[in-house]
């Protein structure tokens, strides 16, 4: 793993990312997420790429919201275990 992939499971195990679809408002993507789990900018793009390459090897997965809501991403079992090692 990469220290831009550990960074970025880093940041979804804490809850700093979220998912937008695309299908309103903007691009589809990686964004930040607020205190109150409002959006809050873009990620950059090292970052979504580590995000990408980490929800396809099972080790962050994006949960859907309510509705038309951004998704939280979140670190898996298997992300959290590799960040306690």
């Amino acid at each position: 793993m990469t220290e831009d992939e550990r960074r970025a499971l880093d940041h979804a195990a804490e809850g700093s990312v979220l998912f937008h679809s695309g299908l309103w408002g903007a691009p589809m993507g990686f964004l930040w997420a607020d205190a109150d789990g409002a959006p809050a900018g873009r990620v950059p793009q090292w970052e979504s790429d580590a995000l990408t390459l980490l929800e396809q090897r099972g080790l962050v997965a994006i949960r859907p919201g309510v509705g038309t809501r951004d998704a939280r991403v979140e670190a898996t079992r298997a992300g959290t275990r590799l960040l306690m090692s």
